[in-house]
């Protein structure tokens, strides 16, 4: 009686499964683990602050603490490229003049002859070199009887971008409407005997003009590395000679740029005969004095595409600024022009509680939530072109290799201090949906602890960074498989 009962079963089976076939891309959002033992699992100390949306509809489809707010570090640089591209456009240039109070008669001016920057932040020394050959073959000049003056005055001048920076990081420059090389002078040091030779110049690919606006001494100590002090009219550094060894070479910070780029101007006026007195700087433009020449800078989208690629804090602040000059009518402080920023992100792109102090994100205590980055990115997307300009964020796996050929494709602005971290960009998925995602991470009290001198290479500064960045790539792999269609 049994073996009948069981042939029936058998015979009347289906030849199919009733269920579905899983396919492989459903296994895999099966085996996702929770957002939040992603984060449990990276094991960084501090805050962390995370969201994700679908771009078209705004839907937010996963997020943690998505209103702690957090410094946002260079990811910062996206709101500020929104910025400038609102109130100046991409295609406003920066100019570079020269003017002169009297007419050139015979090649000569009988008057002064005036460098006047515009607040462009890629000029520089080959841009400079060609300034002074048009000066000599265009405008005919061969003699200026008068002075030599030089204004910065298109933008407030700044000793630096953030107070607690060590002194000789080249990302922490000096700023104002006339800037030169990024604002970094080429420090070199070669061995001769018990010494060492020194040299402080504006190097560019075809130029090396030496400089005396910043000057160094090789002093007999190990530390500190670095020693900085106003010397007046010109950067007075010192450097220990324990830390130098044989030979080698660093960018350092000007502090004085109007004064760099004034002497580099000078060097190279004269290789085309022209010969200008000591260079004299002024608070306002002279009532009267007609341009002979002007340099004009790249479009300000090409501008934007480069500081987003390479994250330059200085095309940050002077692009910021310049936004507001034209924004507002004046800027008086860096920190002016973050709040005027700050405003328009809230009338602009929708975000709540944006509080800035800067436009690089170099100052710690900027504070963005992963929410209203979110919001911003969205509102950019739509109506600002934000997304072109922005680098293409390489895929990594778990050894940290980049994926080629990945099927997601993110276009995203990283960010990093000391022990904080930031990403935010957008997501391009296989069937054709878009995300946009922030992400922010940081250990205040571990940050606030290093010393001015640590702050360059902090103990543990490495290992989070990497902790940070391998927990961004498994959240983009997470986004990248759950939100697949």
């Amino acid at each position: 009686m049994v073996a009948p009962s069981a042939f029936a079963q058998s015979a009347l089976a289906p030849t199919t499964s009733l269920r579905p076939a899983a396919r492989a891309e459903d296994i895999l959002k099966t085996y996702q683990p929770p957002l939040s033992a992603l984060i449990e699992a990276a094991g960084l100390d501090g805050k962390i602050s995370v969201q994700v949306a679908d771009v078209k509809t705004g839907l937010v489809l996963e997020s943690h603490n998505p209103l702690r707010a957090l410094p946002p570090a260079s990811v910062a640089k996206a709101l500020t490229a929104c910025y400038a591209l609102d109130v100046l456009g991409p295609g406003y240039h920066f100019e570079t003049r020269v003017l002169a109070t009297a007419h050139v008669v015979n090649g000569r001016i009988d008057g002064d002859l005036i460098l006047a920057g515009g607040g462009d932040p890629t000029l520089d020394t080959d841009a400079i070199a060609a300034i002074t050959r048009r000066l000599r073959e265009e405008a005919g000049i061969t003699e200026v009887t008068g002075r030599f003056l030089v204004w910065g005055g298109a933008l407030p001048a700044l000793n630096g971008i953030d107070s607690e920076q060590p002194y000789q990081v080249g990302y922490n420059p000096g700023i104002s409407g006339l800037n030169l090389n990024f604002n970094r002078v080429h420090f070199e040091w070669q061995r001769a005997g018990e010494g060492y030779n020194v040299t402080m110049d504006a190097r560019s690919a075809t130029y090396r003009p030496a400089v005396r606006a910043a000057r160094m001494r090789v002093e007999g100590r190990n530390h500190p590395i670095y020693t900085y002090k106003d010397g007046g009219e010109f950067d007075d550094w010192t450097v220990a000679r324990g830390a130098l060894g044989r030979n080698g070479s660093r960018w350092l910070p000007v502090r004085k740029p109007a004064r760099y780029a004034a002497e580099v101007f000078q060097v190279l006026a004269r290789s085309n005969g022209i010969v200008l007195k000591t260079p004299e700087l002024i608070d306002r433009l002279p009532t009267g004095a007609t341009s002979i020449v002007t340099h004009e800078s790249a479009p300000l989208r090409i501008i934007l595409r480069d500081m987003l690629r390479f994250s330059t804090n200085i095309t940050a602040e002077c692009v910021g600024m310049t936004a507001t000059v034209a924004h507002v009518g004046a800027v008086s402080s860096l920190k002016s022009s973050a709040d005027a920023m700050n405003a328009w992100a809230k009338d602009r792109l929708g975000m709540s509680s944006v509080a800035l102090e800067d436009h690089s994100g170099l100052g710690d205590d900027s504070r963005v939530s992963a929410r209203d980055m979110v919001v911003a990115l969205i509102a950019a997307r739509n109506s600002m072109g934000l997304k072109p300009l922005l680098k293409q964020h390489p895929i990594r796996d778990e050894d940290r290799k980049i994926v080629e050929d990945h099927p997601v494709s993110v276009h995203a602005k990283t960010g990093a201090l000391n022990f904080v971290s930031g990403l935010g960009g957008f997501i391009d998925l296989p069937d054709g949906t878009e995300l946009a995602f922030a992400y922010f991470s940081a250990d205040m009290p571990r940050r606030e602890s290093l010393t001015r001198e640590q702050r360059e290479d902090p103990p543990g500064g490495q290992a989070y960074a990497v902790a940070s960045r391998m927990l961004q790539q498994r959240l983009l792999a997470r986004w990248g498989i759950l939100y697949n269609g």
